[in-house]
């Protein structure tokens, strides 16, 4: 069998792994390119843009939350089941979206209770408001 060759070519870009939404314009002297995008941005199914937008913040803020580390880990897994879930133009299937917003709410709930060894007031604080926010 034969091996593929790399070809170098210096004509243009060299794209080597996935590459969307992109745009360019090569060797042109005026080029004028318009782009329109009438999502949200989440990828979340319709009507639950809002508790993708929920989730999403949750996790940005998951780092600074002064989570134990063993609750920050559950807390992201179960946040990128929801998300996974509610992903795409389809309904998402209402069992497996209740399961994946009860696996979330127990991984911050012994944070906001207090129970979480390590966890700080303002973690508590933050996780009951986390959890408040998780409705579907």
């Amino acid at each position: 069998m034969s091996e593929p060759r790399n070809e170098h070519r210096s004509g243009g870009p060299v794209f080597n792994g996935p590459s969307s939404n992109n745009q360019i314009a090569w060797n042109n002297e005026t080029v004028t390119q318009n782009q329109q995008n009438n999502g949200t941005g989440t990828g979340a199914a319709p009507g639950f843009e809002a508790l993708a937008e929920r989730v999403a913040e949750l996790l940005r803020q998951l780092p600074q939350a002064g989570l134990p580390d063993e609750n920050r880990e559950d807390a992201e897994v179960a946040a990128g089941e929801v998300l996974a879930t509610i992903a795409g133009p389809e309904q998402p299937e209402a069992g497996r979206l209740r399961r994946a917003l009860t696996m979330l709410r127990g991984a911050l709930d012994p944070v906001a209770t207090g129970i979480a060894a390590g966890a700080t007031l303002g973690a508590q604080e933050w996780a009951v408001t986390a959890i408040e926010g998780l409705v579907a």
